[in-house]
């Protein structure tokens, strides 16, 4: 449960006031503040809206189908591009070697 606690405490350590920060582990964002939360929320829902109307006309996925789709991840990607931390792979917690 350490990974957990610090996890938490690595995403409320966000002085610049990001909404979305760089995962500790890897390459990427996770939701840091509501904002972020409330975002990622409504891109999960607009995906199933969009997946769900594709699949109650009963037809297979056309190619305007596929843009909606495409457009909706572009925009999510650059709502985090612009309102997260700078991307950089990291392998967990910088370690402070002040004793």
């Amino acid at each position: 449960m350490n990974l957990f606690k610090d996890y938490v405490e690595y995403l409320k350590d966000n002085p610049k006031g990001y909404w979305f920060k760089r995962k500790l582990y890897g390459w990427g964002w996770t939701p840091a503040r509501p904002v972020g939360w409330i975002v990622t929320f409504l891109f999960i829902i607009i995906i199933i809206g969009l997946a769900w109307r594709i699949d109650s006309a009963g037809t297979n996925p056309t190619v305007q189908d596929s843009r909606n789709i495409l457009i909706v991840i572009g925009l999510f990607l650059l709502v985090m591009w612009r309102t997260g931390e700078p991307l950089k792979w990291q392998w967990g917690k910088i370690k402070d070697n002040k004793n």
